[in-house]
């Protein structure tokens, strides 16, 4: 039998990030190699990475990325898909056969602009229309399920290792100037290929090691304004929070992490600038049902930046670095040292703090 302190139990998911303040493309093995140290936070149910920059040919355009479970499903969809959009590419995801991923569905790309006829007689922006058709066709298209909707960048998750499901979308191959990855360990939710990590809404992705004790709550609050939460996982409902504050209700980031990892009643009284302090009560009254409880750590990507983020008390790990124009974001240091061996100024930011990093306007 074994005792306290004599089995290793990894607290829980692996998280990486590099992101280059100049917009410098960087290709994506490094951040798949990041993910090999941190192997065991994984157990093979899960692997994924976001990437920023990636398609400047279509920069302009919404990239699709979507799983069919047929053919047939593909085709209802492109039918939808046609009567909405003006689809100026479309094909099957590149990717390279490994024995390591298995089952894996067919896998499409589109790049796609909204009809302006279309968008007028909703009278909605298209950010606005591109998030309901995702919505739409998540919970109402048998077989289709839209795992990727911004313009210049692209999730790519599967059932796997990360440092396999890297290889199989041949990432090696694309160039971005923002990586995100995220090995899985699910403890609630079983292993499939939508439910790997990041989750994504337009520009907005999420990985995320943790568990969020108030998904019930926060789902609840959320689905009110038109999100739906297929999956029933939590960190699909953090990539719609952030999407709520930031596009919706128009929050900076700083302000959004001050909801979601929101102060404690005692720090906000004790902060002496009295507008900061008032500015602090007002976001934790007037967003009660978005404040995140439980262990977390998650790095929230978007259009030009990413945030990484603990919760309050900063119970699971997270540690930061630089080197030269890039920041490196991970669960363990380790997986920054691959990335880069001469990194600098390696912090554990503290419980509540955001770290923000944006590109340099007008680099990317």
């Amino acid at each position: 039998m074994s005792i306290e302190g004599q089995v290793r139990i990894p607290s829980g998911c692996a998280i990486a990030a590099v992101i280059s303040k100049e917009g410098r493309r960087m290709s994506g093995a490094k951040i798949v190699e990041s993910m090999k140290p941190m192997h065991d936070r994984s157990n093979g149910l899960g692997g994924g990475f976001a990437a920023y920059g990636i398609y400047p040919a279509y920069r302009d355009y919404y990239a699709l990325h979507m799983f069919f479970d047929d053919r047939a499903a593909r085709k209802n969809c492109e039918v939808f898909l046609k009567e909405r959009f003006e689809i100026v590419g479309s094909e099957i995801m590149p990717t390279r056969k490994i024995p390591a991923i298995t089952d894996e569905p067919v896998i499409w790309r589109y790049f796609v602009d909204p009809l302006k006829s279309v968008l007028a007689s909703l009278q909605v922006d298209e950010k606005e229309f591109v998030a309901r058709t995702v919505m739409e066709i998540n919970t109402r298209m048998h077989g289709a399920y839209v795992f990727s909707s911004g313009k210049n960048m692209g999730a790519f998750k599967a059932v796997g290792f990360p440092e396999d499901v890297g290889v199989f979308y041949r990432l090696d191959e694309y160039e971005g100037y923002c990586w995100t990855a995220h090995g899985r360990y699910p403890t609630n939710t079983p292993g499939w290929w939508g439910g790997a990590h990041p989750f994504t809404l337009l520009d907005c992705s999420v990985v995320h090691n943790g568990e969020i004790s108030s998904y019930d709550a926060n789902r609840r609050f959320i689905e009110m304004f038109g999100y739906k939460c297929t999956l029933q996982t939590d960190t699909e409902v953090i990539t719609y929070i952030m999407d709520y504050l930031l596009r919706v209700q128009k929050l900076t980031l700083r302000e959004a992490a001050s909801v979601i990892a929101a102060p404690f009643w005692s720090t906000i009284e004790a902060v002496e600038d009295e507008r900061e302090r008032e500015k602090l009560k007002f976001l934790r009254t007037a967003f009660p049902s978005l404040l995140i409880t439980g262990p977390f750590s998650i790095v929230f990507g978007y259009d030009g930046g990413l945030m990484a983020l603990n919760d309050r008390l900063k119970l699971r790990s997270m540690v930061a670095g630089e080197k030269d124009d890039c920041v490196f974001i991970a669960s363990e240091e380790a997986a920054i040292r691959v990335m880069e061996p001469d990194a600098e100024n390696i912090y554990a930011p503290a419980g509540g703090e955001p770290v923000i990093v944006e590109v340099k306007e007008g680099a990317y």
